[in-house]
């Protein structure tokens, strides 16, 4: 047997619906699969994200850039502009680094969410 890679990371809260609806309804996230106090975010057969609650997880991240999950998206300027617009706090603004580029975000509870965008053609 061997490590294959990545299948998911996990943000944990106090209440699953604090983190929800942002990763579904505001980061356009599609669930998909779910079960009391858990949630796969994309496709349970490939890298996905974990929403879950935890009896040890308590109100906002105290170290929020110790993990950082981050999405990936082809139009990272067109969906910064979007996010803002509809209220979500920004770190740092789309920052071309070469054969990626970064934008950094909070999500309702503080935890540092990057978008991602990866350039093909180098």
């Amino acid at each position: 047997m061997t490590i294959k890679g990545l299948c998911i990371s996990s943000v944990f809260s106090e209440n699953l619906n604090n983190l929800l609806p942002f990763y579904r309804d505001v980061l356009g996230l599609p669930v998909g699969t779910e079960g009391p106090g858990f949630v796969v975010l994309g496709d349970p057969a490939g890298p996905s994200i974990g929403l879950g609650t935890h009896s040890e997880v308590r109100g906002k991240a105290a170290e929020p850039a110790r993990h950082i999950v981050g999405v990936e998206t082809d139009d990272i300027q067109g969906d910064y502009n979007r996010l803002k617009g509809l209220g979500v706090e920004f770190l740092e603004e789309p920052t071309p680094g070469g054969a990626v580029t970064f934008a950094t975000l909070k999500d309702p509870e503080g935890n540092y969410v990057q978008l991602v965008e990866f350039n093909r053609a180098m």
